[in-house]
């Protein structure tokens, strides 16, 4: 149980990492007293800082490896665009990049007392497309922070691209699927059956379940994105972005030029 005390912790992080992100003002890490120690109290912080950025859109869901629990995040509606969209604005800072493969419910799937199986999950899908994440951060270099200050904020999410919807997406074998990563016309990453969650489809159902306490259910509209498949690349203002899969579909977009004071 959460105390009163710790619930103020948590609260001051997620203003201390909204704070960070709004003004361009990255920080080293959460003070340690305010430092998430649990998924849990991670999850609270991203949660939070949800809210400060209204309507919620979807859920980014990925694995590390084929066997590892999965794990999730909020993905604003206000940082989602189609593709060959141009990014602006103060917030684009970090400009990472990751390709991925991301589902759009046609359906609600809200919380129940038996689980969903795979096949509801996948009846409920209406269309699957390539997308591009972009990852942003309030802090100076994740990878020198706490790994749960990471999670929470936001899992690093800074904005979702999609492409278009690819027919026949069911009879495509995603553990043989290659995609590239090109920044203004250079392919930077060249992968094949990348993903490393392994199978992929296996997050959504749990997304439906596991997940449900958090979520309050899957919505009809959702976009839900399943993780990496070329980790993080790092671009600059005036970058053009390019994935290609072999058979999923391409989406592109490119970051804003920052004008010159």
């Amino acid at each position: 149980m959460m105390t009163g005390a710790r619930r103020k912790d948590l609260i001051n992080a997620a203003d201390l990492l909204l704070d960070a992100r709004r003004t361009n003002r990255p920080i080293v890490d959460l003070p340690k007293e305010v430092r998430p120690t649990t998924l849990e109290e991670a999850y609270f912080i991203q949660d939070r800082m949800s809210w400060a950025y209204e309507a919620i859109g979807g859920w980014k869901v990925g694995a590390p490896t084929p066997d590892a629990t999965p794990s999730f995040a909020p993905m604003p509606a206000a940082w989602m665009s189609c593709s060959g969209c141009e990014l602006r604005g103060l917030m684009h800072r970090y400009r990472g990049v990751e390709a991925e493969i991301a589902f759009h419910l046609g359906a609600d799937l809200p919380p129940r007392e038996t689980p969903y199986s795979r096949e509801e999950v996948v009846a409920a899908i209406a269309s699957m497309h390539p997308a591009i994440e972009i990852l942003e951060t309030a802090l100076i270099d994740p990878s020198k922070a706490t790994k749960l200050t990471n999670v929470a904020d936001m899992s690093l999410h800074g904005g979702f691209v999609y492409g278009e919807a690819v027919p026949n997406w069911l009879s495509i074998d995603f553990t043989k699927e290659s995609v590239t990563l090109a920044v203004d016309g250079s392919v930077r990453v060249e992968r094949t059956g990348s993903n490393t969650a392994g199978d992929l489809m296996r997050l959504l159902p749990w997304l439906a379940n596991e997940g449900a306490s958090r979520t309050e259910g899957l919505k009809k509209g959702d976009w839900i994105t399943t993780g990496s498949w070329t980790g993080i690349t790092q671009c600059s203002a005036g970058s053009a972005v390019e994935i290609q899969f072999s058979t999923a579909g391409q989406a592109f977009l490119r970051f804003a030029q920052i004008p010159l004071p």
